[in-house]
């Protein structure tokens, strides 16, 4: 039995902390609907995004335990969301200049 707990280490995390991330996560929602009440022009959707940005920071941290796992898990879960920031720069690049070019005509 003890061979088993040796061999599969796992992190307890304490009742509390997952409290806390559910206050956290309830208080993201809020903002998120307080902000989409009003009108923030073209930065409607970066604010939108940077609050499930962080929200979705706390759910991988905690929830799916990346905080406890090894580093190499982070670095793939890090790999992939630069490489998702670059699709979307290039995609908000090839719609920006579609877009002025129809506007100028």
């Amino acid at each position: 039995m003890s061979q088993h707990k040796e061999n599969n280490p796992h992190h307890i995390i304490p009742i509390q902390t997952y409290l806390a991330v559910f206050g956290l996560l309830i208080l993201g929602t809020i903002i998120t609907v307080w902000v989409a009440e009003y009108d923030f022009g073209k930065w409607n959707t970066v604010i939108a995004m940077i609050v499930a940005s962080v929200k979705a920071t706390f759910v991988m941290l905690y929830f799916m335990h990346l905080k406890y796992d090894n580093m190499m898990n982070r670095v793939i879960f890090g790999t992939a969301f630069f490489f998702l920031l670059v699709l979307f720069a290039f995609s908000a690049v090839d719609i920006y200049t579609r877009i002025s070019q129809h506007v100028s005509f």
